[in-house]
């Protein structure tokens, strides 16, 4: 582990500083496309304005002889484009794979100003952390890299689970997390072949009734555990939980629910993995207009957040203003992006 005082020191001659605390941007949504898709990559310049972040996709869901096509893709891709207030992002092969290091140094070569995040697939432990700093502050320097890129983790074994407050506080690059459930269920054995959301036979019986007749069920959430224990080790190191995907790409209801649970729990955002589920995701990672409106009357009401009010018959104190604070704040950013909520909020 570093010493307090070397945390935020660059790990090579050259790299740019660490940051202390994260940008500032609006990632209610992580809009995948695949780098070798030629079609797929002609509608890029279309999607920029529409999503927060495109991440071009170099890992699961791409062929083994399509590897290195999916590289070029996006380094090309990349370089054809301005991304103005869209992340740009890439999701590499795993660190065990024959692919990592070519991903990592030929994209941080040839792209590096412009990538934000490098999403890290398969993290078990901070030493994978450890590990991919020192080799991007070693390639910044290199190549001249004037910003750090940060690294987002994906939470896809058990033993990642198992370490994920260890690696939420791996370095100052960390950007945030990422619930991987397809390879977590294979991990830890689960039996079930869905990748996210709920499954029919995980679920409460209600207790048998006197007259026999038929008991309720209730459906219950596989991921509840992961998503809230992935959540507690992010916020408390200031970066970012997010759920991940959600394969049923045809379920937009069920999508629609499985995104409102995360946010609720407090992720900052979910995958889309098909144009279908970017405006639902727009939608569940954006503070309701009338949970907005309440917020703003609390801040107005007690401007430094100490004291009690009682506001639409409801008393508010200060664990209240911060819970209002974390509404507006959040509703401020995406007015800035989107000028129809803007105007919902009543935020110019």
């Amino acid at each position: 582990m570093k010493l307090p005082s070397n945390f935020y020191k660059p790990l090579a001659i050259g790299a740019p500083e660490p940051y202390r605390e994260l940008p500032i941007r609006l990632e209610r949504m992580i809009h995948f496309f695949p780098g070798h898709n030629e079609k797929v990559r002609a509608r890029v310049g279309e999607m920029i304005p529409k999503v927060d972040v495109l991440l071009g996709n170099l890992e699961d869901a791409i062929p083994a002889d399509a590897k290195e096509a999916a590289r070029q893709g996006f380094i090309e891709t990349a370089k054809a484009h301005d991304f103005g207030e869209t992340g740009l992002w890439t999701r590499v092969n795993p660190l065990n794979s024959p692919w990592f290091l070519d991903d990592v140094t030929e994209i941080v070569g040839a792209v590096g100003d412009k990538l934000d995040v490098l999403m890290l697939p398969k993290v078990e432990g901070p030493w994978d952390i450890y590990f991919t700093d020192q080799l991007l502050a070693q390639l910044e320097a290199k190549h001249g890299v004037k910003k750090p890129i940060l690294i987002h983790a994906i939470l896809e074994t058990a033993q990642g689970v198992k370490n994920v407050e260890e690696i939420a506080a791996a370095s100052p690059r960390m950007h945030g997390m990422s619930l991987g459930p397809a390879d977590l269920a294979a991990s830890r054995g689960m039996k079930t072949t869905r990748v996210g959301g709920g499954h029919p036979y995980y679920g409460v019986l209600e207790d048998p009734k006197e007259d026999g007749s038929a008991r309720a069920y209730a459906q219950q959430d596989l991921w509840h555990y992961t998503v809230a224990k992935m959540v507690d080790a992010c916020l408390s190191n200031n970066i970012k939980p997010f759920y991940g995907p959600f394969g049923d790409i045809q379920d937009l209801d069920a999508c629609r629910q499985q995104f409102r649970n995360a946010f609720l729990m407090g992720c900052a955002g979910a995958w889309s993995l098909h144009p279908n589920q970017i405006a639902i995701a727009k939608e569940v990672f954006s503070p309701e207009p009338d949970e907005v409106i309440f917020a703003k009357k609390i801040l107005d009401a007690m401007p430094d957040g100490s004291g009690v009010a009682m506001i639409d018959g409801k008393m508010q104190d200060d664990a209240t203003w911060k819970q209002a604070k974390v509404i507006y704040d959040l509703a401020e950013k995406v007015a800035a992006r989107d000028p129809d909520l803007a105007e919902a909020y009543g935020i110019k």
